[in-house]
């Protein structure tokens, strides 16, 4: 279909041509100043359509606004939805919608699913949350203590992190039980360039061991033990060796969880014949507040999540000489507790650096 050509005059056909070569113009704009080019030079629709991938309805649009309005014609003319105003009352009400649970099943919020409900634009409903510090797509979690004797008891343990006993030694002990001797089926292809190391999906499993760590709260220094199993005489077993690390007749205290295993008959007994050695007891669902177990995340973090063990006597071997190369330079945690009297009593609020 050839029809009849567009008359351009000299101005007007350098203009063109400059869009149509630009580099730095839209390339939309770039594609109407070729559209009108084409039609001027006579060529017809199909070809034109072949040539710029487009239909007739949207040569005959441009082609109708150029005779109207000449260049000023190939601009856009979107209009655009109308222009939201972010007021005291439209924010009140994305706050207000935001506490709320949403009706189509879903457990919380996005942006674009609340934008939808009340007909605002999601960017606008991003800038309210970010300015009210609300995050709805994540979730904390925590510990509620029902220990009656909450406060006596964090108080105790706290004082010996922040107020300790002159010439006593503070140990922060627990054990870290079932650890998995997991050896992979698979090699484990190595850290490159743009690819993470990789392990395969298949394991082994030799066995598990526990593993007793204290941890010197004053030099930041760790004492550990690796046992089969972690019961009572276990326990007693590692206590022995933390009072035998220490000069003959100083003061122990020691920080301890309320594992059943920590609270028979034979550890009494032990602390009858160790006068020197006292235990003081974690709040129930409280071992937030033993330092021990900021530094078995470390531990877990640094050898056991992703390690290799060909036997149970293998990764005892590795977990050892972590400690003692940990024992190198050890680093003592400076621990600070947060007032929370305006908080529900037994929530944990503490800061470690």
């Amino acid at each position: 279909m050839r029809k009849t050509p567009l008359v351009l005059d000299s101005a007007e056909k350098l203009e063109l041509a400059r869009r149509a070569r630009s580099r730095t113009l839209r390339a939309e704009d770039a594609r109407r100043a070729r559209l009108i080019l084409l039609l001027a030079s006579g060529e017809s629709y199909a070809a034109i359509e072949r040539s710029l991938g487009c239909d007739d309805h949207y040569i005959t649009l441009w082609k109708k606004r150029f005779l109207a309005e000449r260049l000023a014609g190939l601009h856009a003319r979107h209009r655009g939805s109308e222009r939201q105003t972010l007021t005291p009352k439209l924010e009140a009400r994305i706050l207000s919608a935001t506490q709320r649970k949403p009706t189509d099943g879903a457990t919380h919020w996005s942006t674009r699913r609340l934008a939808k409900q009340l007909g605002v634009s999601h960017m606008m409903v991003a800038r309210v949350w970010a300015r009210a510090n609300l995050k709805p797509h994540r979730v904390e979690r925590y510990m509620m203590s029902n220990d009656p004797e909450f406060e006596r008891k964090a108080a105790d343990v706290i004082g010996l992190y922040v107020n300790p006993p002159q010439h006593a030694a503070v140990f922060s002990v627990d054990e870290k039980t079932a650890i998995q001797a997991l050896d992979r089926l698979d090699p484990v292809l190595p850290l490159s360039p743009g690819r993470a190391e990789r392990h395969g999906f298949e394991y082994y499993r030799h066995g598990t061991l526990s593993l007793y760590a204290a941890l010197n709260t004053k030099t930041g220094k760790v004492l550990g033990a690796t046992a089969l199993r972690h019961t009572t005489e276990e326990f007693i077993a590692f206590l022995s060796q933390i009072v035998s690390s220490q000069p003959r007749g100083k003061e122990i205290h020691i920080i301890a969880d309320n594992l059943s295993a920590h609270k028979t008959k034979r550890v009494e007994q032990f602390l009858e014949h160790h006068k020197h050695v006292h235990l003081h007891y974690t709040p129930t669902y409280s071992s937030w507040l033993n330092q021990i177990e900021l530094w078995f995340a470390k531990i877990e973090r640094d050898v056991i999540a992703r390690g290799v063990f060909i036997s149970v006597k293998d990764l005892a071997k590795k977990l050892m000489r972590y400690i003692s190369e940990y024992n190198k330079e050890p680093k003592p945690i400076k621990w600070m507790y947060q007032d929370i009297s305006n908080r529900i009593t037994g929530i944990s609020t503490v800061t470690v650096h």
